[in-house]
């Protein structure tokens, strides 16, 4: 496959977890590769809500691409947004007018919020999956605690101090339990006119139970923790609508001052780029090998399809998933160049694991199931080990360590800006929801 005019061209679209891992996987492989993604960088996305909510700070969770791959001299990083791809030409299209050739692409997209055909309430309950997403949020949170402080209207100020998250996966559970612990330990001495610890944690999940991907006693188990923190967990009411300050679900209608989206996901347009079959929620339906069907030099991994496991259940959107597709794309390239049959896809679930708090996980290895304190322990030392760099793993383990002991989260800084429509605060002084204007006579 290899031509006497180039070495064989590898594009990878998207630097997640599934495009890291191919990366990783193709070194000696003797080919070429181009990285491109729309941001400069990698995020260990299992943590963002961990910026969110003011316990990391944005560097100790995402790294350059360019760094990643310093080092490697055949690979090529292009900062730029797929608008499209040229199958008969073998081209990928950049929004700029660039075109990219290629002998082998692999598409590692990722995913999007999706709100089951209510896009109407993105603004009004981002979502989290960018930096972006996560200080817009954490801007949210401590605007919604700042505006309180100045709110003199009883019933203002108790919507303002009502938190919303509508999903009760692990993003959602985790979102509570940091939110709420936020409010009672971290700010509960930082102000003078409000109480933070009397703030309000809601969590509404249209299913019979949190965590429904967890074994029923996991979450059971976890569905207490939350209670005891004092997070309010509604089971089994859909949500119906989503306006600015209220959530509507079951016959209840929820006013709150920030409401986050916790619930679903949307495929990347990949499947709109190659016009091919997709499910739903718009991912690629692809070959047992994770190839596009009709385009057997064209891998899509992760997020980005939908392929059934050796249990004959879909392979879950989580990342060691994106992992396990891209090293298996690399090794089905290396097997084409090698005139070698190419693999089926073999994901291999490695368990589940979610925290509820600075003290209290779950974990469900399938041969192990772990709670409480020693679950929350497993949990911080399988996220250290993942993390990239000596330095990351200590500053995120130090500032786990500070927190445990402490209940004080440090990374508490607003920052202006909006992420891709996300709102300020609702019900919040109107002097609050644009930065100041600045210093005529600042440099």
């Amino acid at each position: 496959m290899t031509t006497g005019a180039h070495r064989h061209r590898v594009v990878i679209i998207g630097g997640g977890f599934g495009g890291i891992a191919a990366i990783e996987q193709l070194k000696g492989a003797g080919v070429d590769i181009t990285i491109i993604d729309r941001r400069n960088h990698h995020l260990f996305q299992p943590l963002l809500y961990q910026v969110a909510t003011t316990s990391l700070s944005p560097s100790e969770i995402a790294w350059p691409i360019r760094m990643l791959v310093r080092h490697r001299p055949e690979v090529t990083t292009v900062l730029g947004n797929v608008t499209g791809i040229d199958k008969t030409a073998q081209l990928v299209e950049l929004e700029d007018g660039a075109r990219i050739a290629y002998d082998s692409l692999i598409i590692a997209t990722g995913a999007a919020h999706g709100y089951f055909g209510h896009d109407e309430w993105a603004p009004h309950a981002p979502g989290l999956k960018t930096l972006e997403d996560a200080t817009a949020m954490r801007r949210r949170l401590l605007l919604a605690f700042e505006a309180a402080e100045r709110q003199t209207d009883p019933e203002k100020r108790k919507a303002l101090l009502t938190f919303a998250i509508i999903g009760a996966g692990p993003t959602g559970v985790e979102l509570a339990g940091a939110v709420i612990e936020l409010a009672r330990l971290t700010l509960r001495d930082d102000f003078r006119t409000i109480r933070p610890e009397e703030a309000r944690v809601v969590l509404i999940e249209a299913g019979p139970r949190v965590l429904l991907n967890f074994r029923e006693s996991l979450s059971d188990y976890t569905k207490s923790a939350l209670e005891r923190l004092g997070v309010e967990v509604h089971l089994g009411e859909a949500v119906t609508n989503v306006t600015a300050d209220t959530v509507t679900y079951g016959d209840k209608v929820l006013r709150a001052g920030t409401i986050v989206w916790a619930a679903g996901v949307l495929a990347s347009p990949a499947a709109k780029w190659l016009e091919v079959e997709a499910d739903r929620a718009g991912r690629i339906k692809v070959n047992p090998d994770l190839t596009v069907p009709g385009y057997p030099t064209i891998y899509a991994i992760g997020d980005t399809v939908s392929v059934l496991g050796p249990n004959g259940k879909p392979v879950p959107g989580i990342g060691d998933a994106a992992k396990q597709g891209g090293r298996h794309a690399a090794r089905a390239i290396q097997a084409q160049l090698a005139g070698k049959p190419v693999p089926q896809f073999r994901y291999r679930h490695l368990g589940d694991i979610a925290t509820i708090g600075r003290s209290a996980a779950v974990i469900d290895f399938g041969w192990l199931q772990l709670t409480g304190w020693l679950g929350w322990w497993v949990w911080g030392l399988a996220h250290i080990y993942f993390l990239i760099g000596l330095k990351n793993r200590i500053s995120v383990a130090v500032s786990w360590m500070w927190i445990y002991l402490t209940g004080h989260r440090s990374a508490r800084l607003i920052t202006w800006g909006e992420a891709g429509g996300a709102r300020q605060t609702p019900l919040a002084p109107k002097d609050m929801a644009k930065p100041p204007d600045p210093d005529p006579g600042a440099a």
